[in-house]
């Protein structure tokens, strides 16, 4: 059983290794209360996060667009190494009795990861988490303060903070996200 255990935590080192791991299962934060989807899609910024293997880059945003067959068109790019990257995915409201929690996949093969919304005002800023439980031992969690504009004032971040640590959301360990110097069309 230890080798077990020995071999999960080995094979998931590199899915962890610029996330923020912490032990036990991940934890249950509250969500927008009556989220309106239509209100929530458009073009978002990343204004803070906790640190992602998948973003290295500055200048990154989200764009979310409705689709015919009610899934999300969830588009996101970035500015590395000078050049502008772009992924696209889908978003689905996985609960419909619930729909800040949405799931978001960039392939086909993989499932939904969480994307919850547990705030926004829909016109300046919302802040989004996800988390992924491994095997209840341990988990690895993602934050965003996400802005309209490419810059919040610091109250309104400081005011996500505490939502976060409010919702037993670590973000200790947030960094600022690079928003300057966008002048490439993303």
């Amino acid at each position: 059983m230890k080798l077990f255990f020995v071999l999960v935590f080995v094979l998931t080192i590199p899915v962890i290794r610029a996330q923020v791991p912490h032990w036990g299962p991940c934890p249950e934060p509250s969500v927008q209360p009556n989220f309106n989807l239509k209100q929530f899609m458009g073009r978002w910024f990343e204004i803070a996060k906790l640190p992602a293997q998948f973003e290295k880059g500055r200048c990154i945003e989200t764009n979310f667009t409705m689709r015919t067959d009610n899934s999300i068109r969830v588009v996101s790019s970035e500015i590395l190494k000078g050049e502008v990257r772009k992924i696209e995915g889908t978003g689905v409201i996985e609960d419909i009795k619930n729909p800040a929690k949405l799931g978001i996949s960039y392939s086909y093969v993989l499932p939904y990861s969480p994307y919850w919304i547990l705030s926004t005002d829909y016109v300046n800023s919302a802040l989004v988490y996800s988390c992924t439980d491994v095997l209840r031992l341990f988990h690895v969690d993602f934050a965003w303060i996400m802005g309209r504009k490419r810059s919040l004032p610091e109250s309104t971040i400081d005011r996500a903070r505490e939502i976060f640590a409010n919702n037993n959301i670590d973000v200790t360990r947030m960094i600022s996200s690079r928003q300057q110097g966008c002048d490439k069309t993303l």
